[in-house]
């Protein structure tokens, strides 16, 4: 039997937020979804087994949401990762348009408008991104990016986010629903507990073209103490590395990658993170044997 097809509701931007122990950071980001320009709104927000009162402050925003016309659902799952977070909140998005901005993070007040105003301007594209700035989250002072903007010009970005070439932000990515769920039909992302930007992000630009609105419409939070910046033993940071080359493998047969020369530059990605890690750890022979097949990978791509 087939699937009922999914009837999306035009114009409305469905917000999907992953949140755990948010209790002191949650506040401000709902309150600038609440802030936005833009009329049609729905928030979804998942909590990943927080063990102190988001719960409490997540339950407190449901009358401001209702008194401004937004949706607002709160979903609860045992605590596991962000992409699994991320995951019990897909099946209820609805709206024409997803962005999934971080517990921590703000979006300037016309950040949704300025997008879903572009989309339907250049109808051709299926997603659009703008830049970021970075915030203390104690004093609220400008702190310097963390990611490379690279060439915001260029609209075919696959490879320069798996190479760490321009930013992953995630709450500066709005994408269509639509076409985002041609690729995950189940609603559902590979999940690794390494985030959720990748799985999110790089099979929909491995397809479409992704332009850049080049204005600060989204705020990142510095914090001390987040997943992000923790700081992590060795073992858990190689732990790290093979869970990212074992979900870029995933993304590489969901988007189709099979060509020889794709698959060399994936595996030239691999081998270079592999560099760095085991020279970080002082391990010559395996910093040796990497700069090895690094030059060779390198070698084949120049000269196939």
């Amino acid at each position: 039997m087939c699937k009922k097809r999914q009837e999306w509701i035009t114009g409305l931007v469905t917000v999907v937020t992953p949140v755990y122990n948010g209790e002191e950071h949650l506040p401000r980001m709902l309150d600038s979804i609440l802030n936005q320009t833009y009329p049609k709104m729905e928030m979804i927000l998942v909590d990943d087994g927080s063990t102190d009162r988001t719960i409490q402050a997540a339950k407190q925003y449901r009358e401001r949401f209702a008194a401004k016309g937004y949706g607002y659902r709160i979903v609860q799952a045992a605590h596991q990762n962000a992409s699994s977070a991320i995951n019990r909140g897909l099946p209820f998005v609805s709206g024409e348009y997803l962005i999934w901005p971080d517990s921590d993070d703000v979006l300037e007040p016309e950040s949704v408008e300025k997008r879903v105003e572009f989309l339907k301007q250049y109808p051709q594209y299926q997603c659009v991104r703008s830049v970021s700035y970075y915030f203390d989250s104690k004093t609220g002072e400008t702190r310097k990016a963390e990611e490379q903007r690279g060439d915001l010009s260029k609209e075919e970005l696959f490879w320069d986010i798996l190479e760490v070439k321009t930013f992953v932000c995630c709450g500066c990515y709005m994408i269509k629903s639509e076409s985002f769920f041609e690729i995950y039909p189940d609603r559902k992302i590979p999940e690794y507990p390494v985030g959720q930007n990748f799985q999110m992000l790089l099979p929909y630009m491995y397809r479409y073209k992704c332009p850049t609105i080049p204005e600060p419409l989204y705020g990142v939070c510095v914090r001390e103490g987040s997943h992000s910046r923790k700081e992590l033993t060795q073992e858990e940071e190689e732990k790290k590395y093979r869970d990212y080359e074992r979900l870029v493998d995933e993304i590489a047969e969901i988007t189709g990658i099979c060509d020889r020369k794709s698959r060399r530059r994936i595996a030239l990605w691999k081998e270079r993170r592999r560099y760095i890690l085991s020279k970080k750890y002082g391990r010559k022979k395996e910093t040796a044997s990497a700069l090895c097949r690094l030059v060779m990978h390198r070698l084949f791509l120049c000269f196939p």
